[in-house]
């Protein structure tokens, strides 16, 4: 039985206890994220005051956090100040804590260079900082939820009904007896599958035990939205924190036991007191949530059975109409529009000289706004498949999206048949100009490489789990992909990217458009879409990168194989440096990681491929252990030529032999 590899990395770091006698290992990292909370926060420069503020901040807050493993700190005057927090878990000593933020000071600088705004979980401690003064506000944000990947198979409703106990008892005993506010607990005796069942929850000291006690009840409210029969889970937040295992991942004996063999019996060991049970009228309510809830998931698993992900699903999302336009209102687009007449004066009237590209929606032509802003001008053609509703899209999107990685919005323009988008202006174009042209991918080091691939997964990362908003592409490509002046990457081209809800896994909709070759086989297929269809994308892009070739038919000339058939033939055979660009001159374990990684983003069942967050903790090092692929989706029958066909099980449909980024398939 194949798994999704999706969490897996994250079961690796929830499934490792750690010890506090070993030495802190950065691996020990589970979660960062970079400028997601405010997306005006920006980046600063290097040696700029802001860093100098920073690295002041890293200082105070390791000093001050001597003692009781937590401190913050601000360094600085507006616009340059920086405000800062870091926590330890509290059965941690001072030495194991110091030696983690020193470490998540370090890293934090790697994984989110530049960010104003950045945070970093690890098993034992945590660190935020941000432009945006937050001291003042209790408000647990940002939080993110991760669950173990397995579900517990005996009487799960049972099990989450002692996990519900175990931590409102750890939520009173940290609240009423705990200088940290702080508490570990224990159901001990459960069952045979699971003897023990461990629980920690945390807030930062400085609150009040009110502010403690509602922080921790909002987490625990919430908290089986997602880990409902999980076998671990936790979740995190600035000030409040909570986790469940069953496995010991925490020091010391348990504040907090429970007799599992009568769940309503709470105890103490000594010296500390018994915390107080909250009563049959909660426990009832307790489990009438988890069979309401497991109701209505029942439900959702009927009404969907039909959809390719049936015999994985969650089924408890709800798909978002491609006909709703609610989400897709114009906000504040007053602030973003243009005059035709100033877009034309910046381009010199549309002149050819300025022309930077044309692609299937239209013509890119270079500007200079009247405050010297350098700008790139999409102009739609009168014929083009985009009209205003993909304009709408793409500018309300992109509008609300901030990341290195992603190319800015400046304006938009919609005056009579005219249909324009303003771009931030990126010099050395796009990276399908390099990559296939034989002469510029000379210029496309390993380093440079390196450094593209890991933008883009970023910026992929960034739109399906780190945005406001959660970002489906839909039409990534090398031509997407643009490159400023330190070869840096930034996604682009909007137009066809959809609006997903924070909990919907994928959407079908009759009108498929995008690129073959980069198109994942259930939305070219069926026209299902969701963020697995970009990782697919993704990794058709990793492997063109590596290889230097363009994914279409006829590549290898009379066997007519594409990437996808051709690399993973060479995986199989073991010759898979054989496929790689012979320009590229770099150690072969990392072409032979980076390949592995590729062909497990563009395995067929989208279940099997990893998300983005997985791919970008991949990228970062070797410490991870990759899984074996599985044959990609797609297969080129031998031949090649005009007529090529795209084969996935019984099923093949005729292959365009162009770029064009637009084509139109009745559902299947």
């Amino acid at each position: 039985m194949h798994f999704s590899i999706c969490f897996l990395l994250f079961l690796f770091y929830l499934t490792v206890p750690a010890n506090a006698d070993q030495p802190f290992h950065s691996e020990d990292y589970f979660y960062y994220i970079c400028d997601s909370i405010s997306t005006s926060t920006g980046n600063y420069t290097t040696n700029s005051t802001y860093q100098s503020n920073l690295n002041k901040l890293f200082f105070a807050l390791d000093s001050n956090s001597t003692g009781n493993g937590f401190a913050t700190g601000t360094s600085g005057t507006v616009p340059d100040k920086v405000t800062g927090i870091v926590l330890c878990r509290g059965d941690l000593n001072a030495s194991t804590c110091s030696t983690c933020f020193s470490q998540s000071f370090n890293d934090i600088l790697n994984f989110c260079p530049y960010y104003k705004t950045a945070m970093m979980w690890y098993n034992k401690c945590y660190m935020y900082f941000s432009s945006k003064y937050f001291l003042s506000s209790v408000a647990n944000s940002p939080k993110k939820t991760l669950t173990n990947y397995y579900n517990v198979t005996v009487d799960p409703a049972r099990f989450d009904q002692a996990v519900s106990q175990l931590m409102s008892d750890m939520k009173s005993w940290a609240v009423n007896n705990s200088t940290k506010f702080f508490a570990t607990g224990e159901v001990t005796n459960f069952s045979i599958e699971f003897s023990t069942i461990y629980g920690l929850v945390q807030c930062t000291p400085d609150m009040t035990k009110s502010q403690c006690q509602s922080c921790l009840e909002d987490l625990i409210d919430h908290f089986f939205e997602r880990a409902r029969g999980r076998i671990g889970a936790r979740t995190i937040g600035i000030h409040c924190n909570i986790r469940y295992e069953t496995y010991t991942f925490y020091e010391g004996p348990a504040m907090v036991q429970i007799d599992g063999t009568i769940p309503s019996q709470s105890t103490a060991p000594p010296p500390h007191p018994v915390p107080v049970n909250k009563g049959s009228l909660k426990k009832s309510k307790v489990i009438l949530v988890i069979t309401l809830a497991v109701v209505a998931a029942s439900l959702s698993l009927a009404i969907f059975s039909f959809c390719l992900f049936k015999k994985r699903s969650h089924g408890r999302k709800i798909f978002l109409s491609e006909n709703d336009n609610s989400k897709m209102k114009m906000e504040n687009v007053d602030s973003f529009l243009i005059d035709f007449s100033t877009l034309k004066a910046a381009t010199l009237n549309f002149n050819e000289s300025n022309k930077l590209g044309e692609g299937g929606f239209g013509t890119v032509y270079k500007g200079i706004l009247p405050n010297g802003q350098e700008i790139a001008v999409k102009r739609l053609s009168q014929n083009s498949g985009q009209g205003v509703k993909e304009l709408k899209n793409e500018l309300v999107l992109v509008a609300k999206l901030e990341h290195k990685n992603l190319v800015q919005v400046v304006g938009v323009c919609l005056e009579g048949q005219e249909k324009l988008l303003a771009y931030e202006f990126v010099p050395n174009r796009s990276l399908d100009t390099f990559l296939f042209d034989n002469e510029r991918r000379q210029e496309l080091d390993w380093q440079k490489r390196q450094r593209i691939i890991n933008g883009v997964a970023r910026g992929l990362q960034y739109m399906h789990e780190d945005s406001q908003l959660t970002i489906v592409h839909r039409d990534l490509k090398a031509s997407n992909i643009l490159l400023d002046s330190d070869m840096n990457p930034k996604i682009s081209d909007f137009g066809l990217a959809r609006l997903f809800q924070v909990d919907q896994t994928a959407h079908a909709t009759s009108r498929v458009v995008g690129t073959y070759g980069y198109m994942a086989p259930e939305y070219a297929m069926h026209g299902l879409y969701s963020i697995k269809s970009d990782v697919f994308s993704f990794g058709v892009l990793l492997l063109e990168i590596l290889t230097g070739r363009r994914n279409r038919g006829s590549i290898d000339g009379e066997h007519g194989e594409d990437i996808l058939s051709s690399t993973w033939e060479h995986w199989i055979a073991g010759t898979i440096t054989d496929t790689m660009d012979p320009l590229l001159d770099c150690p072969m374990n990392e072409v032979i990681r980076h390949m592995q990684i590729g062909l497990l983003c563009v395995q067929e069942d989208p279940m099997d491929r990893p998300c983005m967050s997985e791919v970008v903790i991949m990228l970062s090092g070797n410490t991870i252990s990759l899984e074996a692929p599985s044959k990609p989706a797609f297969y080129l029958r031998r031949g090649g030529g005009s007529n090529s066909q795209i084969v996935s099980d019984d099923r093949s449909l005729q292959m365009s032999q162009n770029d064009i980024s637009i084509a139109q398939l009745g559902a299947r």
